[in-house]
């Protein structure tokens, strides 16, 4: 989120109007996470973490999970849902919650620093950068490459609605948005994409197609 952005994020949770949680695990994470070879220990980064499961998973797979959240409401139901008695203490800016190889900084993600952040070995990004408005998205990116190391990696996850001007051969490719945002710091990768029809928003009695893609990402030297 975005400093502007903050308070409509915190009274979404306030009021409990979250429907964009994940009820479950995401399947694309369980699906090609094991294939990608990262080792058991590392540190994971997640990147506005809202209550997520997936922060279970990677924890039960041996990683060591960060996640950074500003709602501390949010974070709270996280340990309470799970049965996870969270320790907190001051960070800087910011609260760390914490419980055995999950932590959770409560705090904007624009004012986390490396110092507080440590050590990255990899980045999981579930739709973090499509949830954000397009104009945050490049601060966004630029925060990012500022916390993490230079040989850390991304798995990224986007949600791209299909333009009716793109050709199904472009929407199936690297998303030329993704290309203007990473190319330049990052080597990219598309692992795999699936293009499903679904209810528009706006109409339900309308089907949009959208594409769900995981891509992986390495840092350029």
């Amino acid at each position: 989120m975005s400093s502007r952005d903050n308070p409509l994020w915190l009274q979404l949770w306030r009021d409990e109007l979250t429907d964009f949680h994940q009820q479950t695990v995401n399947p694309l994470l369980t699906r090609f996470w094991p294939q990608l070879g990262y080792k058991k220990g590392s540190r994971v980064f997640v990147p506005l973490c809202g209550k997520s499961l997936d922060m279970i998973w990677l924890a039960e797979q041996g990683h060591e999970v960060i996640g950074v959240e500003l709602s501390p409401l949010a974070i709270d139901v996280f340990f309470e849902e799970n049965n996870l008695p969270a320790v907190k203490q001051s960070v800087g800016e910011f609260t760390l919650w914490k419980h055995e190889n999950i932590s959770i900084f409560c705090g904007d993600f624009f004012s986390l620093h490396k110092m507080n952040l440590g050590s990255v070995d990899i980045v999981y990004d579930r739709a973090a950068l499509t949830a954000l408005p397009k104009d945050i998205r490049k601060p966004y990116i630029k925060q990012l490459r500022s916390i993490i190391n230079k040989a850390s990696q991304v798995f990224l996850l986007t949600i791209e609605d299909a333009d009716d001007n793109v050709t199904l051969e472009q929407a199936m490719g690297i998303d030329n948005e993704i290309k203007n945002l990473y190319a330049k710091y990052f080597n990219i990768n598309l692992i795999h994409v699936e293009s499903i029809f679904e209810s528009n928003p706006e109409d339900r009695q309308l089907e949009i197609r959208v594409e769900y893609k995981a891509y992986q990402l390495s840092r350029k030297i």
